[in-house]
């Protein structure tokens, strides 16, 4: 990179940074334009979009038309709403008899990050409704009061219990939910039973269900970034939609949908058919009020003319050993990333974490023994990664030699040279960057694994108090540009920890000029990037730079310049033939024949 493109390049950056910084919207601005959004999505769809509508609980029976009571479901559409508390080890599940429904959930062994109960959502904000059509009637159970079976019941470990909550049609026709609560864990069985009911229905019953989740983590924009609706259809991959903007998607065609889940960052619903649903129609989308994450709609077909439909709702945490634990591939709504990365995480990272977790130590330690275990495994292509650029480091007198020859108004000559130079010698100029390379998957693995790893929900170490999200060492009360509202100490230390690692690389490798600083620059960037994520990730960068700093330090102790000079004058003195050369170099010098036989020509 010559000085004139170093220069562009970096004024490539000063404009995008600059125009980011002075053509962004203000926040009054944003906030305007969401509430806008919301007013015509609620317009148009006529979804839940407000928080708090008038509770419905409790409420008393309203006038109806002695005609109506006589009619389908009759004695059903009054009634007095109330909740049955179904409860175990680790959930409290509210079910209203006005519909049935699953009004509320909350995990009894998690708060959220202020240290409140941690309720997935309220019944004033969600809402689950079976449609149905028979004999040409439409009938909404969100319109019905259920009878239970039981008041309540709060099962212990070794038990299981099951209440019923039956609409009754007519004579020997019903409508039944039937909820069921294992001791411990986070399912809950939903089945639901259309006794004398599945030879009248004329289309297939179809379930809405909306929510709208608030915030339970720190940091709210990391909730925004890792929030969505998920779903699994057929044998095919977990897809999933709305993580980065609102979405909406109509699915069906390729499959039955086992399941869908409204997925927040450290948590999510899901409901799981296991006859499958027909269609789904799927909508993500992000709300102007303060607090709340994502707005979530599905509507799930059923399959037509059955008498019975098992389903479970898994109100749980999105930790990948639990998740996978409950089968039907639920693990997969957690982002391990894309193509290789995924499979770094999933095959390689992640069984380390496992057996280390094992030894019941504190999570700062694991991270240090899971870097410690990593640059031990990777600690081959280090080597060869420092002994190249040291090769090229005491190569650079005869490099400098052939430049003050040829000058620098002849770039390809100049490279014609080196790669002669480079052949003589032996040395492959790319033998530094291949193991780096080799390298890069699992840095960028971690980059996914930690942001996504339940286990550091919550935890401390040293001044971090919470290991899943950011450190705030100094609040700003303000935004700044690409750093936010606050300052990392732990990105801080990361980036010192680059920086210094960059000023050595560059000793080690003899690089001068513009590419003696470009080592600098992204360190900085990096620290606008990370500066809002996990002090779990910024530590292991730390860490990794801090160990490859030292292995470094320990392989020069072992590399002696000396000598890497003189088997450099023996690979010289080899005749050509003996001289082992990459079919990168072989490239190079046929492209670099090329290059300059059309400019003798010119």
């Amino acid at each position: 990179m010559d000085r004139n493109t170093f220069t562009g390049f970096f004024l490539i950056l000063v404009i995008l940074f600059g125009a980011t910084y002075f053509m962004k919207p203000s926040e009054e601005e944003l906030k305007r334009e969401r509430i806008v959004q919301d007013s015509i999505k609620q317009a148009q769809s006529g979804k839940l979009t407000k928080s708090k509508p008038a509770p419905a609980a409790a409420t008393a029976p309203t006038a109806v038309d002695s005609n109506l009571l006589k009619g389908p479901f009759g004695r059903a559409r009054v009634g007095n709403a109330q909740v049955v508390v179904l409860e175990n080890e680790d959930l409290k599940v509210n079910i209203n008899t006005k519909g049935g429904r699953v009004e509320s959930v909350e995990l009894k062994k998690f708060k959220t990050y202020d240290q409140k109960p941690l309720i997935l959502f309220t019944a004033e904000e969600s809402s689950f409704n079976l449609a149905l059509k028979a004999n040409g009637s439409n009938i909404n159970t969100k319109d019905l009061f259920f009878s239970p079976s039981a008041p309540g019941l709060k099962v212990s470990q070794k038990d299981s219990a099951a209440v019923t909550f039956t609409a009754n049609y007519g004579p020997n026709q019903s409508l039944q939910y039937v909820y069921t609560l294992k001791g411990e864990g986070f399912k809950l069985g939903f089945n639901i039973v259309t006794k004398g009911l599945e030879n009248i229905m004329t289309a297939a019953p179809t379930i809405h269900w909306d929510a709208l989740l608030r915030q339970k983590e720190k940091d709210i924009k990391s909730e925004h970034r890792y929030s969505g609706a998920y779903y699994q259809q057929g044998d095919e991959p977990v897809e999933h939609i709305g993580t980065t903007e609102d979405e909406k998607k109509d699915i069906g065609e390729d499959g039955k949908i086992q399941w869908v889940s409204f997925k927040q960052h450290f948590f999510s619903n899901v409901l799981i058919s296991k006859e499958g649903f027909d269609k789904a129609n799927l909508a993500v989308s992000t709300s102007a009020e303060p607090g709340v994450v994502k707005g979530f709609s599905a509507s799930l077909t059923l399959p037509a003319k059955m008498n019975s439909y098992a389903m479970e709702f898994y109100f749980g945490p999105n930790r990948y050993n639990t998740l996978k634990a409950q089968g039907n591939n639920l693990e997969g709504i957690i982002d391990l990333g894309w193509g290789p990365l995924k499979w770094v995480n999933r095959f390689a990272v992640l069984p380390i974490f496992n057996a280390l977790e094992k030894f019941n130590w504190g999570y700062g330690l694991i991270i240090l023994v899971l870097t410690l275990i990593l640059k031990l495994v990777l600690s081959p292509l280090t080597y060869k990664s420092y002994l190249s650029m040291a090769k090229m480091r005491v190569l650079k007198p005869e490099m400098d030699e052939i430049k003050a020859k040829v000058g620098e108004d002849n770039p390809t000559l100049l490279q014609q040279e080196y790669l002669k130079l480079y052949k003589k010698a032996g040395v492959n100029p790319l033998g530094g960057c291949i193991p780096m390379l080799l390298q890069m998957p699992i840095v960028m693995a971690f980059f996914f694994f930690f942001p996504n790893l339940f286990e550091l929900r919550g935890e401390k170490f040293l001044w971090m108090t919470d290991l899943s999200t950011y450190d705030s060492f100094v609040n700003f009360g303000f935004e700044i540009p690409f750093m936010g509202d606050h300052l990392s100490l732990m990105c801080i230390l990361m980036t010192i920890s680059t920086l210094i690692y960059t000023y050595f690389n560059n000793q080690t490798s003899g690089a001068t000029g513009q590419m003696k600083y470009i080592g600098y620059i992204t360190p900085i960037i990096f620290l606008g990037v990370l500066n809002s994520y996990p002090a779990g990730l910024n530590y292991y960068y730390f860490l990794a730079n801090m160990l490859t700093f030292g292995q470094q330090f320990l392989i020069r102790q072992f590399v002696n310049d000396e000598k890497i000079h003189a088997q450099i004058q023996e690979n010289k003195k080899k005749p050509e033939g003996e001289k082992k050369q990459s079919s990168f170099q072989r490239r190079m010098e046929e492209y670099m024949r090329q290059q300059q036989s059309k400019q003798n020509k010119k």
